[in-house]
């Protein structure tokens, strides 16, 4: 731990998250990073917050947890949706939630921007809570050009890969990039009868296998806005 009392940095390793260490650690501030796994990263993301957390002289801490996102759907016969988001309850806010139980008296850093609505004491009465992004009234755009300015380009994406609220991009991206997690997602939707995507939200098929035919078949959704933790509808908990 840090030689100040329990300042710990909630680090995603998304782009807010990563220009709020790197600005602490300019200030001389002494913390910690804490980062609640899944077991469903995309490559790059724990290795990006390795090698911020090496650059700054952070503690990266994991909180202990028996559960990743597979050993859930196996556990409930079921997919997380937007109606029962049990994952990032059970993975994200639950483990912090202990940490902070274990360690009294944390105050706990949110990469939570100026321009962002601010929501305040999400992980209950557990912790003090400061947001160093608002402290310093940047916007995306600073968020950003900070990462930019000290050789740090974060993951595109923080959450998991198997999200069932990412864009149909990035469900075609996720299908070329990584194959293989794209085939364990059909696996899941095989073994629980249920789907990651919903049927209504437009003409493409639900079915992530169905959605493969048509990727192999040469078909690539139009590219829609990128989520750029301004607008998306998200949970906010994922990109912390």
């Amino acid at each position: 731990m840090n030689e100040q009392p329990n300042l710990v940095a909630a680090f995603s390793g998304g782009a807010d998250s990563t220009a709020m260490v790197l600005a602490m650690a300019d200030k001389g501030e002494s913390f910690d990073c804490l980062f609640t796994e899944t077991g469903n990263e995309l490559p790059g993301v724990i290795e990006h917050i390795e090698s911020v957390c090496e650059h700054v002289g952070a503690e990266l801490i994991f909180p202990q947890t028996r559960n990743t996102l597979h050993t859930l759907i196996a556990k409930f016969g079921a997919l997380p949706n937007h109606r029962m988001r049990w994952c990032t309850r059970m993975l994200k806010i639950e483990p912090c939630i202990v940490f902070l139980k274990r360690n009294p008296g944390t105050t706990l850093c949110v990469g939570l921007r100026h321009d962002e609505e601010l929501r305040q004491g999400l992980y209950g009465d557990y912790a003090t809570y400061r947001y160093p992004l608002r402290e310093l009234g940047w916007s995306r755009q600073d968020v950003v050009s900070y990462c930019k300015h000290h050789g740090f380009s974060p993951p595109k994406r923080t959450d998991c890969a198997l999200c069932y609220d990412q864009r149909l991009i990035e469900w075609w991206n996720l299908w070329k990039d990584h194959p293989n997690e794209f085939q364990r997602g059909i696996k899941h939707e095989n073994d629980t009868i249920h789907t990651f995507r919903s049927p209504s939200r437009d003409t493409w098929p639900a079915k992530l296998v169905q959605l493969r035919t048509r990727f192999e078949n040469g078909e690539k959704p139009t590219r829609s806005k990128e989520r750029d933790g301004a607008d998306s509808s998200v949970c906010r908990v994922c990109r912390f």
